[in-house]
């Protein structure tokens, strides 16, 4: 696939199962002039997740909790995949990404100023 115009943001989802998919092994594609191929795939789901797809696919969500199952797994079956919930997920994450970027920019120049600050306070006392 050709990916899209530069600046988009994308997110690919199963037609039929609104199941997320991945773009060159990302959740969420952005797309830039020097990308010139997006390959869509399918994510490594554990068992579980798996199980829960086929089940959702098998039973009418009105017969979900005639299942003999655990009460987590009703829940768990009932949280179908949204792409408004992922778009708010991933929201989140990306700010606090962010925000751990500028905390974690702040220390190393912070560690920094004190690093240079070191060898002068040294020359400092050597002097004296």
């Amino acid at each position: 696939m050709s990916p899209p115009g530069p600046g988009h943001l994308w997110l690919f989802r199963d037609a039929g199962t609104n199941d997320g998919l991945l773009v060159n092994q990302q959740e969420l594609f952005v797309a830039a002039p020097n990308v010139t191929k997006a390959d869509i795939t399918l994510p490594v789901f554990t068992l579980k997740e798996r199980c829960l797809q086929v089940v959702r696919s098998l039973v009418s969500p009105v017969d979900y909790r005639k299942l003999d199952i655990v009460q987590s797994l009703y829940e768990e079956l009932e949280d179908h995949p949204d792409i408004w919930k992922d778009l708010q997920r991933l929201s989140l994450e990306r700010t606090e990404a962010l925000r751990n970027e500028i905390l974690c920019n702040t220390i190393l120049v912070s560690s920094y100023i004190t690093f240079r600050d070191v060898p002068i306070m040294r020359t400092l006392s050597q002097v004296k």
